[in-house]
């Protein structure tokens, strides 16, 4: 099964999901097939919905190689650490943890492997569906110094919205 699939056995109580679905993610007319594919996958991942997660990585697995696919699944794990650790930095009302080091490994972020651009667009996804407003900020600041658009950005997050919604359907 795939997403496309997954899709069409939407609820009518989710036709929303179902019509933004077919519209963000199988239709995007603002990134590119690949740059959907990195982001749904790492997305999809992120929501820890396994029906989903099968049926995203199935729709898009042609669309990317094996170090495409890698990237993805490592933006969604690395994200799932710092946006824990750094939602914690932000919300602790002792701001001496920001002033620490954090001494957690990332390698991954500057060795992914693909265009920074498109793993950078993955990470802000996965930020916005686990609700790290530093990480948010840290990685659509980076995007913007690369010059990807307002209209980009906001169609990774509208992707990590549709998926985390998706995410919450009983299928």
């Amino acid at each position: 099964m795939n997403l496309e699939n997954l899709l069409d056995e939407t609820p009518e109580y989710a036709k929303d999901l179902k019509l933004n679905g077919k519209t963000v993610i199988l239709s995007n007319l603002v990134l590119s097939k690949k740059q959907t594919a990195i982001i749904a996958i790492a997305c999809t991942i992120a929501t820890k919905n396994q029906k989903l997660i099968e049926a995203v990585i199935n729709q898009f697995q042609n669309d990317l190689d094996a170090i495409e696919l890698s990237a993805a699944k490592s933006a969604a794990a690395i994200m799932g650490m710092n946006n824990i650790y750094y939602r914690f930095i932000h919300l602790a009302e002792n701001k001496d943890y920001s002033k620490m080091q954090a001494g957690l490994r990332m390698n991954i972020i500057a060795n992914h492997g693909i265009e920074k651009v498109d793993f950078e667009l993955a990470c802000i996804g996965v930020s916005a569906i686990n609700g790290c407003g530093l990480c948010i900020d840290s990685h659509e600041k980076t995007l913007k110094a690369h010059n990807v658009s307002n209209e980009a950005i906001q169609n990774a997050v509208k992707i990590a919205a549709v998926l985390s919604g998706l995410a919450a359907i009983s299928y």
